[in-house]
């Protein structure tokens, strides 16, 4: 097709080709899984220690008809990032749709902060997610792939008690808003800012309300409402460079 020529579809076919996510064991990193499963994708589903959530992930793609293969790595691990990407390009036949989804979340007090803080949230939310695209990028440019980063509504409206992580969001923004020129024309790379989605298990009843109450869909979103966003950025043909925010309209309420 020459370029230019305005004739590529508007949405891209997934079926049939290969997508990595990590962090597919649990909460929304196995929904993206299954989200791309139900397109006919074979899904490597990349975990660190929830091996039975994990193994459910794979036999959830395949009844949905695609097909899943897990992939254990600690991502905490220099270089790990890189290893996962070999091993799933070397045993599947190439990447189409990589999608870093395992992530440092944690819940700390200004004052508490330590090196150790801050050495788990940039190793897995910022460079493991890196050197798996940078390792990733010449099977994904042979196909005319992308990549859909996870950020947070943290990059809009940035809150207390977690700044490790949501500094290193802001990272992961900006990260996707490089490699979508670095990468271009042959890779699209975008982003999807969850809002609340799945409030973590250690919030009260009162906090989860009170996220509730600032959201003006007065509602917490589903794992499957991220899902949905990745699968649309992974077919949008003309996007890159962007984050899309899904946070029931947080963001316009601040």
């Amino acid at each position: 097709m020459e370029p230019g020529s305005g004739k590529r579809p508007s949405a891209r076919n997934l079926r049939g080709k290969v997508a990595l996510v990590t962090g597919a064991g649990q909460r929304v990193g196995a929904a993206i899984a299954r989200a791309l499963g139900s397109h006919g994708m074979h899904v490597a589903i990349g975990y660190g220690r929830s091996r039975e959530g994990a193994e459910q992930t794979a036999r959830d793609v395949a009844q949905l008809g695609g097909q899943g293969t897990i992939f254990q790595q600690d991502l905490c691990a220099q270089g790990a990032g890189r290893a996962l990407v070999r091993c799933v390009i070397d045993k599947l036949g190439g990447l189409y749709v990589l999608v870093p989804s395992a992530a440092n979340f944690e819940r700390i007090a200004f004052g508490a902060i330590d090196d150790g803080h801050w050495d788990r949230a940039l190793q897995l939310n910022v460079r493991a997610a890196f050197d798996m695209v940078h390792e990733a990028r010449d099977a994904l440019a042979a196909d005319e792939g992308a990549v859909v980063f996870i950020t947070g509504f943290s990059t809009q409206a940035p809150y207390r008690d977690y700044l490790p992580y949501v500094v290193s969001k802001g990272a992961v923004r900006q990260l996707m808003r490089v490699l979508s020129l670095e990468m271009a024309p042959r890779v699209r790379v975008n982003a999807v800012a969850p809002g609340t989605v799945l409030p973590p298990e250690d919030y009260s009843a009162a906090e989860v309300e009170a996220l509730v109450s600032d959201t003006p869909l007065r509602r917490v979103g589903s794992a499957e409402v991220i899902a949905d966003a990745v699968v649309h950025l992974a077919r949008a043909d003309y996007t890159t460079g962007q984050e899309l925010v899904v946070d029931g309209g947080r963001t316009v309420a601040k």
